[in-house]
């Protein structure tokens, strides 16, 4: 399979544009080489930043997320950029995490994914860890991994 040619206007762009505004247009995904098989794929993203909606306070969270793709699966790049452009972004913890997971299975339907933000407030050092799992065409399935 020749992934040069799939539709990604993202990956090694130089003129690389950062959207700090909520924009789900920004994901971008490519074929899946292997859809016969079951793996994880997994991102850790450090810098997450929204904003509280009630006091417009920035909140920091380190992101986790894995999935197990099935025809499609989400391009990196676009991935960060999507993610930076919560920076602005007026939600609650649990919402953005519901986003993230909803914009990812409506991207890839994949036959399983995992959202998880360790939250830290700029006003204080409590963490609230949030967990978002999804599967494929929401059947309730569990990780095809768990047997």
């Amino acid at each position: 399979m020749d992934r040069s040619k799939e539709d990604l206007t993202l990956l090694g762009n130089k003129g690389t544009k950062y959207s700090f505004d909520y924009d789900p247009g920004l994901l971008e995904s490519f074929q899946n080489a292997h859809p016969d098989r079951d793996y994880f794929v997994k991102f850790n993203f450090p810098e997450f930043t929204s904003l509280c909606p009630i006091t417009h306070q920035p909140d920091f969270a380190t992101l986790h997320i894995s999935y197990v793709p099935a025809v499609r699966m989400v391009e990196s790049k676009s991935l960060k950029l999507y993610l930076f452009s919560f920076r602005n972004h007026g939600d609650f913890h649990e919402d953005c995490m519901n986003k993230i997971a909803d914009d990812l299975i409506h991207l890839m339907d994949p036959k399983y994914l995992e959202v998880w933000g360790k939250f830290t407030h700029a006003a204080a050092s409590a963490l609230i860890r949030m967990s978002t799992m999804a599967s494929r065409a929401r059947a309730g399935n569990r990780s095809p991994l768990s047997g």
